[in-house]
């Protein structure tokens, strides 16, 4: 039901999208996503401007009122990162949050992309992915430790890769759980380093691979219905998606590229974690698939 209806909401919206190749401003962009931070940390969305007539607001694929969603938690942002996406005029903002602003736990990793009209930029969509305790590796803690270890800063002009490129990585990455020949097509890097809810393949090491975990299986539902926003400044690009074979689990990936090779994939992924993103925020160790026998340890990607 909840997949069924998310295709009728697109349907809908895909008149608004932008039809033809024109540049955004990026500081109305970016000046808005500051706005959408605010409204966060406030817990207000008077912060809110210009949003269109025909505004829809999704959490987890489902459409809710704005104001009976996150919004109003109030909570401390202990890391925000955004991307923002000239051509197609959207951003994406990672945000993860241990506490509130009343210093009280209350975990939250959130992807959100926000989509505007071209011409007067209004809002047309804010579309979020929303993780906290329960969901797939959770524990807010760890993963604000290993992203605050990243570097996602500007690239060179010289050395960005182009958007096609950016977008052929993150399909041909998303492709694997349905296309064994799509492990060849994603242009893996070293050192690649994924964080998978609160779990991380990285070391530090300039071996570090994305490689550990990834699908086997290749013969699995896809992974559909992808939302991108795209950033060449950043060589990154945030994909959200259906998840179909884990009973169409809401899904964010966002990858960043270096010189052609994938250097960092950060995951969100809301489905059960088997008892893991206790409220202790102990953290999250991949569990032993196929039950305590198994001897093979594996994420979510080797499914």
């Amino acid at each position: 039901m909840m997949y069924r209806g998310l295709l009728t909401i697109w349907a809908g919206l895909a008149a608004f999208l932008p039809s033809v190749v024109a540049d955004c401003d990026r500081a109305a962009l970016q000046a808005f996503s500051d706005d959408y931070v605010a409204a966060h940390e406030d817990g207000q969305l008077y912060h809110l401007d210009n949003i269109a007539e025909n505004f829809t607001y999704l959490e987890n694929n489902q459409t809710v009122e704005i104001t009976s969603g996150i919004f109003f938690h109030a909570p401390k942002i202990a890391h925000r990162h955004t991307i923002i996406d000239t051509v197609d005029c959207a951003s994406f903002t990672e945000l993860i949050i241990t506490h509130n602003v009343s210093d009280m736990v209350d975990p939250y990793v959130i992807g959100t992309q926000i989509r505007h009209s071209p011409g007067d930029l209004s809002v047309y969509l804010i579309d979020l992915i929303v993780s906290t305790t329960g969901s797939w590796f959770f524990n807010s803690t760890q993963t604000l430790a290993y992203a605050e270890k990243e570097d996602w800063g500007v690239i060179e002009e010289s050395e960005r890769d182009t958007r096609e490129t950016l977008k052929l990585a993150a399909d041909a990455y998303l492709d694997m759980w349905s296309n064994a020949s799509a492990i060849d097509a994603v242009p893996w890097g070293t050192p690649c380093d994924r964080l998978e809810g609160s779990v991380y393949t990285g070391t530090g090491l300039p071996t570090d691979s994305c490689k550990p975990g990834i699908p086997t299986n290749n013969n699995q539902a896809p992974n559909s219905h992808r939302r991108y926003v795209i950033d060449d400044t950043y060589g990154s690009i945030s994909v959200l998606c259906i998840f179909e074979h884990l009973q169409n689990a809401p899904d964010s990936h966002e990858f960043r590229l270096e010189n052609g090779k994938l250097r960092y994939v950060h995951t969100i992924t809301i489905t059960s974690s088997g008892g893991f993103g206790a409220s202790s925020q102990q953290r999250a160790q991949p569990r032993l698939w196929g039950g305590p026998s198994s001897r093979s340890r594996r994420t979510i990607e080797s499914r």
